[in-house]
């Protein structure tokens, strides 16, 4: 018994044992398979902030970008090859001898395709018509321009301009593809703000609007450093220092895939330059030849300026047209085929056509012009190959600068023409070809002169006709962009640096003539489209140094003071779109105290109106004013308590609270009195048998008009005791550079702390143009006649001692 009583618990006991086992393999289990799965978290957690830090990388974002424009860039190409390549096939091919069939198939291709473009342009997205420069340009100064920057003008965009560019219309993608690179960059952002915040600063996103201009420039002429200087004239006015890094490294990653995709797709050996040149390299020119670059320079000047003035004439009268109704201008499709045809008629080969080369797409003419052999030369134009571009400058009735020269006079008015369709289209690849043209005329002309070249010690160096056209078309281009970097667009294009020196001295003196006579021709399309933006100040004009403040400021200025009325603060509101408010001390010291913004007085009167409605009828007044600074939090949760502003910029879009704020403030005084003070429905005292009395209706009326005259406690508004002012006596020099650094709209004027005047963008726009019409026609300036010019002599730039005592007694 004992036995099987030890037998009993020593199985009782292996069993607990077992038991205990098995208990500690499934707590050891457990805490493994919890140990597990805490490091695969903190594995998770950490693969996904370096996923995070690398997508929020700079870095990234701008190879992306450039990748993706290059794609753009050359998937475009492609097609456009495919237009042209069709239309010369069916010209050659289907309607071979017969001229008329020819004549049809040549117009009608190219209206298909351009009444194609411009419906899908205006229908999809009307914000792809254009250039798409100037309202970059804007867009970069502040302006809210929202619809210009989304994927569907990014759409409208690129289809329209393939079809424009293939129609062979004597435009350019390089304008256009500014607005594709800003639009790549600003969806781009919006796509990388899902893993990252960073993107979700709009600050930080207009520094990289900036960036997609200039790897829009690199991806058509691979020219990244050109690129980005060319971005950096053209859209910005001051750049930050931060982005030059970053446009660098997008445009340089964007035009070597721009170029690497021709090689992998088999239709290029290798990279090279896009309109490589075969010039000498030993003496590339002679100084004698130094005079007359500098002089092509001059008129390419005179010719940029021309041009600008000539395409503000033809857009002037288009806008005339479409004002008035006329049958051509009733939508878009009549003026873009009537011009579609006009230009394909002159061009047309067999008939015009053969006296200006226009069998030749742009690409080709370049190529032509560039080429280094003299065609004056009968023995080498002789030798030309039928099937080659150059045969097409060779007639048998008219010598090669009778047709260099129409086809200078005949591209200059239809690229002016072009540039004004309602279209996907740039200006800068015809100003190219025209000043190319230009380049090689005078090119022709000094190997006739000089046919043997030029003798330096002992050697005879001929002249290249070739390296005129490189100098005329960066002259050119210079002064109708005027912008310094086509000297450095050129020098990439071409792969030569031997002539950088003809090309920066025509570049200057074209920019020189130019920018003494007309404005660049993007600031003429802001101008006459009239958008918001600060024109740059010409130099060269003495009596600008001699205009001041005081000369153009707003003197009529709207203000309130500390002892304003409800009613006071509601004329303000009823006078105009007003986004801040002066305050000053009072009527008689116009001491300027700080500024409230519009949307603060309108919180204030919706904060007094709801008080009201509560069943009181008085606020009691308090003796001090709180001012503070409106930082980005507290105007935010102003914001939040009332609706927006009313005033909201032309192309930003108003909701429906800010739509019955609009009508509640903008509505007659009776409205506002019923909405203000909650008088009662007299109407319907009127009609009660009760309410006979007329006293209370007179009551009532009484009561109103001292609701409305009640003092204005400005305790719960946001008072900036600092805004931004100038003096009288600020030069207007310095008020632009204010006004283009800080992006400012206004700015109160002020003498010895007194509040004198308003100075708005307006204003300022005003002084610079100088009463400047619309098309860019200079007219003598008159603003300097302003100042008086008596014997009395200059004002004194300080005041006296004694007026700022008697000012302190205020």
């Amino acid at each position: 018994m004992e036995n099987k009583g030890t037998d009993e618990n020593n199985l009782e006991r292996g069993i607990y044992k077992k038991s205990a086992d098995q208990l500690r393999k499934e707590h050891y289990h457990r805490k493994s398979e919890h140990n597990q799965s805490n490091k695969c978290g903190v594995w998770i957690a950490h693969f996904h902030r370096l996923f995070v830090s690398l997508i929020g990388a700079d870095w990234i974002f701008l190879m992306i970008l450039g990748f993706i424009l290059g794609t753009i860039s050359f998937v475009m190409d492609i097609f456009v090859n495919l237009f042209t390549d069709a239309h010369r096939w069916i010209f050659y091919s289907v309607a071979d001898h017969h001229v008329v069939v020819q004549y049809m198939v040549w117009s009608l291709y190219s209206m298909i395709l351009m009444c194609f473009a411009a419906g899908f342009a205006n229908i999809v997205s009307p914000q792809a018509v254009g250039s798409g420069i100037p309202e970059m340009k804007t867009a970069l100064r502040g302006v809210v321009m929202q619809e210009y920057l989304t994927f569907r003008t990014l759409v409208s965009k690129v289809i329209s301009l393939t079809c424009v560019l293939g129609s062979e219309l004597p435009v350019g993608k390089e304008g256009p593809f500014v607005h594709i690179g800003s639009l790549c960059a600003s969806l781009l952002c919006k796509f990388m703000a899902l893993f990252s915040n960073i993107y979700k600063n709009e600050a930080r996103n207009k520094e990289l609007l900036t960036v997609g201009c200039a790897v829009g420039i690199g991806c058509c002429f691979a020219s990244p450093i050109g690129g980005a200087l060319f971005s950096i004239e053209v859209t910005a006015m001051y750049y930050l220092p931060r982005n030059y890094w970053r446009g660098f490294l997008s445009a340089t990653f964007g035009a070597v895939i721009f170029r690497l995709l021709p090689v992998w797709h088999k239709e290029e050996e290798t990279l090279m330059a896009l309109y490589a040149t075969k010039y000498r390299l030993d003496f590339p020119f002679d100084l004698q030849e130094l005079p007359v670059f500098a002089a092509m320079g001059i008129v390419c000047g005179l010719g940029g300026a021309f041009f600008v003035f000539l395409y503000g004439k033809i857009t002037l009268f288009v806008k005339e047209k479409k004002a008035s109704n006329s049958l051509l201008m009733r939508n878009c499709f009549y003026y873009s085929a009537l011009t579609s045809v006009l230009i394909s008629t002159l061009t047309f080969p067999p008939g015009f056509g053969q006296f200006m080369a226009g069998k030749l797409t742009q690409r080709d003419s370049l190529i032509s012009f560039f080429d280094h052999r003299t065609w004056s030369n009968r023995s080498i134009v002789a030798d030309f190959d039928d099937n080659d571009h150059l045969a097409a400058w060779k007639h048998p009735y008219a010598n090669v600068f009778v047709i260099l020269f129409v086809f200078v006079v005949m591209k200059f008015w239809m690229s002016a023409l072009s540039i004004t369709l309602p279209i996907p289209c740039g200006s800068f690849v015809p100003i190219f070809v025209i000043g190319a043209g230009f380049g090689r005329l005078i090119g022709e002309g000094m190997a006739t002169l000089f046919p043997e070249g030029f003798n330096t010690d002992g050697h005879i160096y001929p002249i290249v006709p070739g390296a005129y056209a490189v100098v005329g078309a960066a002259a050119l281009t210079a002064g109708v962009t005027h912008t310094m970097s086509t000297a450095v667009i050129m020098m990439e294009l071409t792969g030569h640096l031997s002539y950088s020196l003809p090309i920066l001295i025509s570049v200057i003196l074209s920019n020189m003539v130019s920018q003494s006579l007309q404005p660049s021709i993007y600031d003429t399309i802001i101008r006459i489209k009239r958008l918001p933006y600060l024109p740059l100040l010409r130099w060269g004009q003495r009596e600008k140094s001699k205009i001041h403040v005081e000369d153009f400021m707003n003197k009529d200025v709207r203000f309130i003071t500390l002892n304003s009325t409800y009613r006071d603060v509601f004329k303000i509101l009823c006078s105009g779109n007003l986004k801040t408010v002066p305050m000053v001390k009072s009527t008689e010291s116009m001491l300027f105290l700080g500024s409230i913004e519009r949307a603060q007085l309108l919180t204030l009167l919706m904060q007094r109106a709801q008080y009201l409605r509560g069943g009181a009828s008085s606020i009691p007044a308090h003796s001090k004013v709180h001012f503070q600074m409106a930082t980005e939090d507290s105007s935010s949760a102003s914001a939040h308590v009332s609706p927006s502003t009313p005033l909201k910029s032309a192309l930003k879009r108003a909701t429906a609270d800010q739509e019955q704020l609009n009508n509640n403030v903008y509505d007659s005084g009776l409205s506002f009195k019923t909405c203000f003070c909650s008088r009662p429905d007299i109407d319907a005292m009127k009609n009660d048998p009760d309410a006979h009395d007329d006293t209370i209706l007179q009551e009532i009326e009484e009561w109103e008009e001292q609701q409305l005259d009640e003092q204005v406690n400005f305790n719960s508004c946001q008072i900036d005791p600092a805004p931004f002012q100038l003096v009288e006596r600020t030069t207007l020099h310095k008020t632009h550079s204010m006004f283009s650094v800080l992006n400012l709209d206004s700015a109160f004027v002020t003498s010895v702390g007194r509040l004198v005047g308003v100075v708005s963008l307006k204003e300022l726009c005003d002084a610079i143009t100088n009463s400047m019409p619309q098309d860019g026609v200079c007219l003598s300036p008159i603003l300097s006649g302003f100042r008086e010019r008596g014997s009395a002599g200059w004002r004194p730039e300080v005041c006296e001692l004694h007026k700022l005592l008697d000012h302190q007694d205020c």
